[in-house]
């Protein structure tokens, strides 16, 4: 690490607005590299107290790790690349749009065609397996930010030391918001007022600005020892596991979705992908809308649209009809899914224990999962007779990958149940209505 921050030091990354560092690190003024265990790991944490808006990292462009950097330094990989770049464009897939039951499909793909791109570079055989172009394309893939000049985004040295927080669950409201910027103003001097000025009403986390740099700001104010987090942009917890390799225990722009009745989408023109829940277990106002116009009958419901539009109840009848409906369908969800929440519960908590083992085959031998981890390890070319105390790491690292997954089916049959009881709630709620 005091390699990278010296380096970097050298190229002109800083984390102060005076663009000076020192010669052995380019951390000290805004932000020191700290542990937090249970909030991402490894990240930064405010060096002093942080205003929003605060410049807090500014990385020039001559460290900046681009396409057209590498082109420039290895005249032929810009040779390679220029021979074979209307080939490699037309196969090229948004990884944005891809789902993640397509993402293995769609890698295989860029790797079968860029192949032939590697060999004539001459890369060693090791270099040119599928498992190698996984490993680089999610180590690139999950560090990448969006550049205007460079189609494939940019590598940003120390940039990517920044954990994760959802765009919008650091301000919870109004109210909060508004004592914590007065609470950070009063700790600002004057000068600091001049010097930044108008910085506290930026919205964004960071870009590549006029400076010739990537400049990164405080989304919010930082005490001293404080996790200095970053949004990276607006994910559900499926987009973060596919792109990023992780999960946000709370996350506020989580989606769960069901399958709907294909007539149901004749009859709205809202986009499918605003047809969700959300992890409160509320329907989204598209999904609602759309349900309280499928409810109503169609010769009916060009006059009740505008007030179906507006976000309004047309009637108890309708909304009884509304919350049934969806907490049946939430419930045959739950039923056609090979595990239960409870079952998905006890296999998370015994894969995390088996992280922390110091004996496996204890661990296993008291868990009433041991057939199923058998599997796991005949997947891997083990069994259960495998002699050592402790697992070899990549199995570790793959028992990682299995409870992010099973994290992730957790947390979307719970968002389920929790809309089968939001459905009672009102059913019970609405009746009582309808029988005054």
């Amino acid at each position: 690490m005091e390699a990278l921050l010296r380096w970097a030091a050298e190229l002109g990354v800083s984390d102060s607005p005076s663009s000076t560092s020192s010669s052995s690190s380019c951390l000290g003024h805004s932000l020191v590299v700290a542990d937090f265990p249970d909030a991402g790991g490894r990240g930064f944490a405010a060096a002093r107290d942080l205003r929003r808006g605060e410049l807090v990292l500014r990385v020039p462009r001559a460290a900046l790790l681009t396409s057209d950097r590498v082109m420039a330094d290895d005249p032929e990989i810009a040779s390679c690349i220029a021979a074979r770049h209307p080939r490699l464009s037309s196969v090229q897939v948004d990884d944005a749009i891809w789902i993640a039951q397509k993402s293995l499909s769609a890698i295989r793909s860029e790797w079968e065609d860029a192949t032939p791109l590697m060999q004539g570079l001459k890369f060693k055989p090791k270099l040119l397996i599928f498992k190698t172009w996984l490993w680089a394309f999610a180590t690139v893939s999950s560090r990448t930010l969006h550049v205007a000049w460079d189609d494939a985004g940019c590598l940003c040295p120390v940039g990517d030391l920044f954990n994760y927080a959802a765009p919008d669950d650091d301000i919870s409201s109004e109210e909060e918001n508004r004592e914590e910027v007065t609470k950070c103003q009063q700790k600002n001097e004057m000068l600091e007022e001049v010097k930044f000025g108008r910085s506290s009403e930026r919205l964004s986390d960071g870009g590549y600005e006029d400076s010739e740099a990537y400049c990164l700001y405080a989304r919010k104010c930082y005490t001293k020892g404080e996790q200095v987090l970053l949004g990276y942009g607006t994910y559900t917890n499926l987009e973060l596991l596919e792109h990023y390799g992780f999960l946000l225990a709370e996350n506020p722009n989580e989606k769960t979705y069901i399958q709907l009745d294909l007539d149901l989408y004749s009859v709205g023109t809202w986009p499918t992908d605003s047809l969700y829940i959300h992890p409160s277990g509320n329907p989204s106002f598209a999904l609602l809308c759309l349900l309280r116009l499928w409810m109503t009958p169609a010769n009916h419901r060009k006059a009740f649209s505008h007030q179906i539009y507006s976000g309004s109840m047309l009637s108890v009848e309708n909304e009884l009809e509304i919350m049934k409906w969806l907490g049946s369908k939430c419930v045959e969800t739950l039923q056609k899914l090979p595990t239960t929440v409870e079952s998905d519960e006890s296999l998370l908590s015994f894969l995390q224990k088996l992280q922390n083992s110091t004996n496996w085959r204890v661990d296993v031998d008291q868990s009433s999962l041991g057939e199923e981890f058998g599997v796991f390890l005949r997947f891997h070319g083990l069994d259960l007779n495998y002699t050592e105390s402790h697992l070899p790491v990549r199995l570790l690292r793959s028992l990682e990958r299995w409870e992010l997954a099973v994290r992730w089916r957790c947390t979307y049959k719970r968002t389920l149940v929790k809309c089968i009881f939001h459905c009672k709630r009102l059913i019970h709620e609405l009746s009582l209505q309808q029988n005054q």
